[in-house]
């Protein structure tokens, strides 16, 4: 199901500047790749934090959902 999504930049060289309002995705990380062409995912430190999300199922309550960059771990021999 598709809904708007209102997503925040929240990287340093956005300067505060970065929000956007998205339609006709299904999901919160789909919002972002769309809008700033950022894969994120929903977990991470708050130095990773990329974006915040928000987006309302009903007129009573609305949700959030920060998103950070994906790290890549190093791989184990």
């Amino acid at each position: 199901m598709a809904h708007s999504y209102r997503v925040i930049d929240l990287r340093p060289e956005a300067n505060g500047a970065g929000e956007v309002v998205v339609d006709g995705v299904s999901s919160p990380e789909a919002a972002v790749k769309k809008a700033f062409g950022l894969d994120l995912v929903r977990s991470g430190s708050k130095k990773d934090l990329m974006a915040q999300v928000y987006w309302q199922l009903s007129p009573e309550a609305t949700n959030m959902v920060r998103l950070y960059a994906r790290v890549e771990s190093p791989r184990r021999r």
